[in-house]
């Protein structure tokens, strides 16, 4: 049996900071023409209702987006689809026009890429929709469809829309808008990875691969990548997988996952106190942790991969798929500051959810997809003012992008980790307690000099002037004051 190449991710992944967007929610252009019926901007999100976002908005918008610190952009599916998420894809070769098209898309590359940011696309390939032209097909045609094996088809007529009779052809979570595609027609194998190189051909810089697991045909993915990298071997794949899976990073599949495990561990650990339970899912239990439990469970995670797959995760605090961090922290935004710091500050691509920087809530799909509100009277100033510095501490320092992660203290209400590289030990001690604590650490014996501390900001975005950084001892003894549901991050270079 042959093994598997090593994970060999792009390499521009370590260093970036991404920004999800769910397009119809984040900002509409007065350059593109829209339909009449449409939700006003800001209205309760519903599940079938449009509110008019666009790719142009986007552009309109890369200024916010670079002046945050934002190197990539992930969109959620942008093709033509008869629902507002486009999660119902009906033509994979087309930009949906309520988006601004295939043009508008051109238009977004090529200003995002002016300015040195990329954009991945999120890819649905184990469902279509109803409308999707094959299925269509035998919806009229019926047996005699020549494109009948495109999906599992168990009898006729379909049951395709909604009804007392389960639809009788296999179709996703067994939801009738979305048929699923028989990979194991040539036909259908082809067409997929035919869209996967065309759009890597037209200018993208990778995919976020939708729900993979569930395609379970073997080679599927080997051969995705294969035609994606053989267009753009710099190009970046990442999937939708919710628990740790180090066999999908082995350099045969994906480059990295969506690291849902440190998403729990953030709102589980800063929010312990006000978790919100109720937004709990099957693949995302929401249960206080300790120090010592969030310790021990980063790390598992991050001994699970191979150092290059660690980078090369998709760091999220949350997504389209969960309730807001906010929301689930029960609106304690100094918990969402702390859990940004760690995002920052561990392997792996940060990924900043729309929104979220500014303080937006939002309960289950589709509560956690509103509107982005451009009326700035309507931001958590302190909030953006945390992440843009928290961004720009990542950028300036390399240890934090390609270090590698000591562990050093967890216990009750404090968590304290070392990222080292390259002659630099950074460490990062967090204090979720409401009170200031003195942590006694215990660092790697080392030959220490004076420390530079880095993080100058109070749990709600006050300056704070230390009069020094503390230095550890000849044996990495080192006794270290922190504030308040607060965080330090100190630097030494030898």
């Amino acid at each position: 049996m042959t093994e598997p190449p090593q994970p060999q991710p792009p390499d521009w992944v370590a260093d970036a900071v991404f920004y999800q967007i769910f397009p119809d929610r984040f900002a509409r252009s007065p350059r593109l023409p829209k339909p009449h019926n449409l939700q006003p901007w800001g209205s309760p999100p519903t599940n079938h209702g449009f509110q008019g976002g666009d790719l142009l908005g986007v552009v309109e918008h890369l200024d916010y987006l670079q002046d945050l610190g934002i190197t990539a952009i992930y969109l959620n599916p942008i093709f033509m689809s008869a629902s507002n998420h486009r999660y119902h894809t009906y033509d994979y070769h087309r930009v949906d026009p309520l988006l601004g098209g295939n043009e508008a898309l051109r238009a977004l590359l090529d200003a995002a890429h002016a300015r040195n940011i990329r954009i991945i696309l999120d890819g649905v390939f184990n469902h279509a929709s109803r409308g999707f032209w094959a299925f269509h097909h035998i919806l009229e045609c019926g047996p005699e469809s020549p494109y009948i094996d495109w999906f599992d088809i168990y009898g006729f007529p379909l049951h395709a829309y909604e009804s007392k009779e389960k639809p009788n052809y296999a179709a996703w979570w067994g939801l009738p808008a979305l048929p699923k595609f028989n990979i194991k027609n040539r036909d259908v194998w082809d067409y997929l990875l035919d869209v996967g190189e065309r759009w890597i051909e037209f200018g993208i810089d990778g995919w976020r691969l939708d729900v993979p697991e569930e395609i379970t045909v073997d080679g599927f993915w080997e051969a995705f990548r294969e035609r994606v990298k053989k267009v753009n071997p710099d190009a970046y794949l990442v999937g939708e997988i919710w628990h740790l899976a180090p066999e999908w990073v082995r350099g045969d599949r994906f480059d990295g996952v969506m690291n849902y495990p440190l998403a729990w561990i953030a709102v589980n650990f800063f929010a312990a106190r006000t978790l919100r339970t109720e937004f709990s899912g099957a693949s995302f239990a929401l249960a206080p942790l300790d120090g010592a439990g969030a310790l021990q469970h980063l790390q598992r995670a991050l001994a699970a991969y191979p150092a290059p797959a660690r980078r090369a995760h998709l760091n999220i605090l949350d997504t389209h798929d969960t309730a807001r961090f906010l929301t689930m922290a029960g609106g304690d935004s100094t918990a969402l500051h702390l859990a940004v710091m760690m995002q920052m500050t561990l392997p792996g691509a940060p990924s900043i959810y729309y929104g979220t920087e500014i303080g937006m809530e939002g309960g289950r799909d589709p509560d956690c997809r509103r509107a982005f509100p451009w009326d700035q009277r309507r931001w958590r100033k302190a909030t953006l003012t945390w992440f843009r510095e928290a961004v720009a501490l990542r950028h300036a320092h390399r240890a934090l992008r390609r270090g590698e992660f000591v562990p050093v203290l967890g216990e009750g209400d404090a968590l304290a980790y070392c990222m080292t590289d390259e002659g630099a030990t950074i460490l990062v001690a967090y204090n979720t307690a409401a009170e200031p604590a003195m942590l006694k650490l215990s660092l790697p014996p080392d030959q220490w000099g004076r420390g530079e501390d880095l993080w100058h900001l109070d749990h709600v975005g006050n300056a704070i002037a230390w009069p020094h950084a503390a230095t550890p001892d000849r044996n990495g003894q080192l006794t270290l004051r922190l504030p308040p549901r607060g965080v330090r991050v100190i630097k030494w270079t030898r």
